[in-house]
């Protein structure tokens, strides 16, 4: 299986602190199914910025070290990118920036209590360039959250989003785990990453997210999300369903 967000790199940010955390990290992932992991470290973070060639070399090391003790766990590129009115024209220069393993979906970190109200118009002008907009954990923004017509309407127009695993799992709570589900019912969100950190509070969650998802909506849904997230690494076109809105009376529940 393929874990498309994860703070697998060493030293970047607030994931893997040392090469021993980033391979005990792989062992886990290894040990829940995962076979291919993006690492996405946070950049244009209010902390931690990792520029694109600080990340290929970190991904490039890793991945000869896993290959030297026998991890079968291939690492790909990516980052995790904090919002900024700017990303466009930065992601023009290709210098900075990195896609999802070199595809054209790039993976966006909105603030976790608001939709900055240029987020509409700066992903029209990213799909408009041919990159497509990934909302990473949307089911953890507080507006979304709130108003899940919000996410309605950026996937409406073009977006795609990606729920964490352990908010499907029940980790975040049980407000966060019926918003996530209702978001892969709904055809609101389109990939599940696990957007682990470490092995301590912030783990992969793996199985028991896709295990929740084959019992309450059904392997169909899982093989369609699975389906979704081959076709991101492979760069292939993504033919997502048309997105519903939850109704209100079933998200106040």
């Amino acid at each position: 299986m393929i874990d498309i967000h994860s703070h697998i790199t060493f030293g970047l940010d607030d994931g893997a602190r040392t090469v021993e955390e980033s391979i005990n990290m792989a062992k886990q992932a290894v040990a829940e199914g995962i076979t291919t992991i993006i690492a996405t470290p946070h950049h244009r973070h209010p902390s931690y910025d990792n520029p694109k060639e600080i990340v290929e070399k970190n991904v490039f090391t890793l991945n000869e070290i896993f290959a030297a003790k026998q991890i079968p766990l291939s690492v790909l590129t990516g980052q995790e990118i904090r919002l900024f009115g700017d990303l466009e024209s930065v992601l023009d220069l290709d210098e900075e920036l990195l896609t999802l393993n070199h595809s054209k979906m790039i993976l966006i970190e909105l603030p976790p209590s608001n939709i900055p109200l240029y987020t509409e118009k700066l992903f029209y002008n990213l799909l408009v360039k041919g990159f497509i907009p990934v909302i990473a954990h949307p089911e953890r923004n507080s507006e979304i959250a709130r108003n899940p017509e919000k996410l309605y309407e950026l996937i409406k127009n073009g977006a795609y989003s990606q729920v964490t695993a352990t908010s499907v799992a029940g980790g975040f709570g049980r407000k966060v785990q019926r918003l996530s589900i209702q978001m892969i019912e709904y055809q609101l969100t389109h990939f599940i990453g696990s957007d682990a950190h470490n092995l301590t509070n912030r783990v992969f969650k793996w199985r028991d997210a896709w295990n929740i998802v084959d019992k309450k909506l059904g392997i169909d849904f899982s093989t369609n999300l699975q389906k979704q997230t081959l076709e991101l690494v492979n760069n292939v076109n993504i033919n997502k369903l048309q997105p519903e809105q939850i109704p209100r009376k079933k998200f106040f529940i």
